[in-house]
């Protein structure tokens, strides 16, 4: 962005309190990213941000924000009085993103919102000049923030979306106006703050709320929960998924050891992702659906597939210092995603005399039914297919108890979450040079940890 300070002023409907002709090429929350050029502004959270001010300004920043009534103005800075500075934020970042004009494409789901977004952009990056979320800023502070770091060449924005409560994605989707929106599947994730699936997905719908008329909604088509409601919709529709009445449907897929194939039903192009499971797959074909929306080729879309950079810890493959393989998929966990990891996992095919190792932690923020939900993963792990368990955190011991007549004392290990250094001493003994190790959990549970001791 490049705007000059009188302009903010006008875009927020205040004055400005210092040099108006000031540049401001960059904003930031955080005084330590802050640029010379850049505007800070100070959130108010569990440290009140503008007690950073003075941070920021020493690091270059040419103006800030600040709360009205909020006392002990600093100097030196041009500042902007507001009535609160993320509300702010936002009307700003509504005014640049009229200003550049780009086409919007929204996504969401309580899965595979990040891949996709990647997959997405990459499709689209083949040519058009394209803006994506970068890691995972997807709430109210980091869509605004990803507006607001377009360059004003910007054709199409990318933008993952995120939720915890209800109203969370109609806020966002009515900051966006999206011209496309994706839901890429209603799982459990966050089910403590909404009790079952279907007040999930209802939430998931709101990405849709301001969906322009003329816009296209483009979802799993295997949820019914999401068919059921996108009959409410004028828009154009489609789906993805596996089932031969979704628009585009895999009609062939192989998971390999670094990377999955995969065929679809209305194209004789073969698609490859430099990802496994059958889940990325689904992703691969909502971002085929995104990248036709807008006029590409299959044959380019595949190319730009088979080349696309994940995001950091989703399915991540490393090596471990005896030699073996290490799967990383630790930004998040529920048991939706559990479930597909370790189908993905148990495909790939080991030595003779290696193993299948899974470390798994917790998963948070499943509410009441937690203990049921982590007991009834047991059905997705096969002594046969994953050779030995690694259980990790509070909820885990309903897991644990669980599998203990399926794995015997040898292959199921437990640990409390006090014990974490004492798992990844066991870990390295156990280990061996030909194994595979696969990892998930949620954020909270710190497993990357135990990744850079193995690593």
């Amino acid at each position: 962005m490049k705007m000059q300070l009188a302009e903010i002023a006008k875009a927020l409907n205040t004055t400005c309190e210092g040099d108006e002709d000031t540049i401001i090429t960059s904003v930031a929350f955080d005084s330590r990213k802050i640029a010379e050029g850049g505007l800070f502004v100070p959130l108010e959270g569990d440290r009140d941000g503008h007690d950073f001010v003075a941070g920021a300004i020493s690091n270059g920043a040419s103006a800030s924000l600040w709360k009205k009534g909020h006392p002990n103005k600093p100097e030196g800075i041009a500042l902007l009085e507001v009535d609160d500075p993320l509300t702010a934020m936002q009307e700003l970042a509504r005014y640049y993103l009229r200003k550049v004009n780009p086409t919007v494409v929204g996504i969401t789901g309580s899965n595979g919102k990040t891949t996709t977004k990647d997959m997405t952009s990459a499709v689209l990056s083949k040519r058009f000049n394209v803006h994506k979320t970068q890691a995972n800023f997807n709430n109210e502070i980091g869509v605004p923030m990803t507006i607001l770091e377009m360059k004003p060449n910007t054709e199409i924005l990318v933008l993952e979306m995120g939720m915890d409560r209800p109203g969370q994605l109609h806020h966002l989707s009515e900051l966006t106006h999206p011209d496309v929106t994706v839901i890429t599947m209603i799982g459990e994730a966050h089910i403590e703050f909404f009790g079952n699936r279907d007040k999930i997905a209802d939430a998931k719908m709101e990405i849709t709320d301001f969906l322009r008329e003329d816009g296209e909604f483009i979802f799993n088509g295997d949820e019914p929960l999401l068919r059921a409601r996108a009959k409410k919709l004028n828009q154009a529709k489609s789906t993805f998924g596996f089932k031969e009445d979704d628009t585009v449907y895999a009609t062939s897929f192989k998971s390999y050891k670094h990377h999955a194939t995969f065929t679809v039903n209305d194209s004789e192009q073969k698609f490859s992702i430099p990802m496994i499971g059958k889940h990325n797959v689904s992703n691969a074909m909502a971002a085929i659906s995104v990248g036709r929306h807008f006029g590409e080729s299959d044959e380019e879309i595949a190319s730009s597939l088979s080349n696309f950079t994940p995001t950091a810890n989703r399915m991540e493959w490393e090596k471990g210092d005896v030699g073996e393989d290490i799967m990383s998929d630790i930004y998040n966990s529920n048991p939706t995603a559990v479930r597909a990891v370790l189908s993905s996992f148990g495909q790939i095919e080991v030595a003779n005399d290696s193993r299948r190792i899974a470390v798994l932690a917790d998963m948070l923020e499943l509410g009441d039914e937690s203990a049921d939900l982590h007991r009834d993963l047991s059905d997705a792990l096969d002594p046969k297919v994953i050779h030995e368990v690694y259980l990790y955190g509070t909820e885990m011991k309903n897991l644990a108890d669980a599998l203990k007549d399926k794995y015997t004392p040898q292959t199921l290990h437990y640990y409390r979450e006090d014990q974490m250094q004492k798992m990844i001493s066991d870990l390295k003994d156990d280990i061996k040079p030909d194994d595979i190790v696969v990892l998930k959990g949620s954020h909270g549970m710190h497993l990357e940890k135990v990744v850079d001791r193995l690593r």
